[in-house]
Order: structure tokens, then C-alpha cells, then sequence
């Protein structure tokens, strides 16, 4: 009886840590193509991938493939997007990642 209340523990909090990364959360964002915006932040993975929506915004997505570089893609409602090179997490201002090949800031505080 131990064991599966045990496991079943183990089965609930690991939903419930799913739960609180999936969750979105009011921010405020930053591209360099549509400046500072109130935006919704959602936690994707436990590697620190995330996408941030806003009315009226496209939907920015990053993907981190390794700590601190992350794929980027956005979203315009009808097409979603694979922007060119890589998005590195910046050193000064951790909120930010900066395109390596077109230099676009995405931020989300």
C-alpha cells in the first residue's frame, strides 16, 4: 500500500511541476521588430524554452537546443516560421537572446 501511495505521490508532483512550466504568465516583451509589449510568457520545457503571445503580435517561440542557444521561430496566426541562425541567451541581460546572424532581440521580463 506504501509503494503505490509512494508512486502515486511521485506521479502527482511531477504533473503538478509539468503544471507550473505550462502555465502562462502576464510579462512584458521585447522584439526588435514590434518594441516593448505586454505579452503572456510560457515556460515550454525545463531547459528554459519559452513562447510569448500578445494580442495584435505574432507569437515568438525559442527552443533551447543547448544551455543559453536557443531555435527560433514565429508565429503570424496562419504560418508558423524558422527564423535564421541561432538565438544566444545574452551574459549582461539574461531576460534577452540575440539572433547570431540578424542581430533581433527577443525579451521577456
Amino acid at each position: 500500500m506504501n509503494v503505490r501511495y509512494g508512486t502515486c505521490s511521485i506521479l502527482a508532483m511531477s504533473l503538478l511541476g509539468w503544471t507550473s512550466v505550462a502555465e502562462a504568465k502576464p510579462a512584458r516583451c521585447f522584439s526588435s521588430d514590434d518594441g516593448t509589449y505586454a505579452c503572456d510568457f510560457k515556460g515550454l520545457d525545463r531547459q528554459g524554452s519559452f513562447e510569448v503571445r500578445a494580442k495584435g503580435k505574432p507569437t515568438y517561440t525559442l527552443w533551447v537546443d543547448t544551455p543559453g542557444v536557443a531555435s527560433g521561430f514565429v508565429n503570424f496566426g496562419d504560418r508558423n516560421i524558422s527564423l535564421p541562425g541561432q538565438y544566444v541567451r545574452e551574459t549582461q541581460d539574461p531576460a534577452c537572446w540575440t539572433n547570431t546572424d540578424t542581430k533581433a532581440r527577443i525579451c521577456a521580463r
